[in-house]
């Protein structure tokens, strides 16, 4: 091929990829203008108002897809951490991801973006939720699983009803756990998890997110950023006799999670915990809607606000898939991108 290089007058977006349990992970690694802002919420405020574009740019076609999924890399902002990031969907900005989380420290110490010696490595991570502590698990060098302490997960509301168009009676339960979720159970509503019911796990995700939020407000206990519901989390049985459950998380516009999602089983940890379903300590193994698993575990109990709370550990596995050189020509009138969903 000829040497090539694109005009000096384009934009070109460095960006690394990976997945966690099928999930995907676009980490935007160079070609940013600077990101302003004194904490993670300011940057990610100053990114959404400024840079919005790019987002779309990145995370629809025809650079991305309706379920890709990216992290934005920055500087830390507390005087220990190793790095900031913040992170982008098809519909916005999240508050938190644990699948991000995973993939993130695995490209971080793999790569050599952050060095670090041992065996087990910590990373602490400023988010928008608040520090995270990751600790990658190295054989022969390379990171082969993750573990990360996530932030306070709590209950917000249980056994709740509401009436969902096309649906009828759905029971549900909120969590947080670095993201607001409603939990409903996939039997009660006739649902399979699995790949084939993909269309029918989408269309019932969103109404069922849709009704919850006209019927009942979600407030963070401290951040009016946080201050939204994130997606709807279907939990039914597993299909490995070993692991506890499945469960499938429908977020954003429709995005359908790949993996068990961190959050998500972060924020059931708190509510089999209120329940009396998991003891302090207890390790559960939770499916996704692709068999791939994650571990958590409620490793002790605090308060968040008002708010009983549990400091969940959730464990997965990730893989770098590639690298990319995005180009933005001034030109191209799709630069923006555009969606179907």
């Amino acid at each position: 091929m000829p040497t090539w290089t694109p005009p000096s007058h384009w934009q070109v977006i460095h960006s690394i990829e990976a997945h966690t349990g099928g999930e995907p992970l676009r980490i935007i690694t160079g070609g940013l203008p600077d990101i302003h802002g004194n904490t993670i919420l300011e940057k990610r405020r100053y990114f959404r108002d400024h840079l919005d574009h790019i987002r779309t740019g990145l995370m629809w076609e025809p650079r991305g897809h309706a379920d890709m999924y990216g992290a934005v890399l920055t500087e830390a902002v507390t005087p220990d951490g190793d790095a900031g990031v913040f992170f982008l969907h098809n519909e916005g900005y999240s508050t938190m991801c644990g699948h991000a989380i995973i993939a993130l420290t695995k490209v971080l110490l793999d790569t050599g973006m952050v060095i670090k010696n041992g065996d087990t490595p910590l990373l602490k991570l400023d988010t928008p939720a608040g520090r995270v502590v990751a600790t990658g698990y190295r054989e022969g060098g390379v990171v082969k699983k993750v573990s990360f302490k996530n932030v306070p997960s709590f209950v917000y509301s249980l056994d709740q009803m509401v009436i969902v168009p096309g649906i009828g009676e759905v029971r549900y339960d909120i969590a947080f756990g670095g993201a607001f979720y409603a939990y409903c159970s996939a039997p009660a509503l006739g649902l399979q998890l699995d790949a084939a019911s993909h269309d029918q796990l989408i269309d019932c995700g969103r109404r069922i997110k849709q009704a919850v939020m006209a019927q009942q407000p979600v407030n963070h206990p401290f951040e009016a950023d946080l201050s939204f519901l994130y997606g709807t989390i279907f939990v039914g049985p597993a299909v490995n006799a070993d692991h506890h459950s499945r469960n499938v998380c429908i977020f954003a516009d429709g995005e359908v999670d790949r993996s068990p999602t961190g959050t998500g089983v972060s924020g059931r940890a708190a509510l089999h915990v209120k329940k009396g379903e998991l003891a302090l300590g207890e390790k559960v193994t939770i499916e996704s809607i692709l068999g791939t698993t994650m571990e958590v575990e409620a490793l002790e109990k605090t308060t968040f606000g008002a708010y009983e709370a549990v400091i969940p550990e959730v464990t997965g596995t990730a893989s770098i898939i590639g690298q990319h050189q995005f180009y933005f020509d001034p030109a191209d009138d799709l630069n923006k991108g555009f969606i179907f969903r």
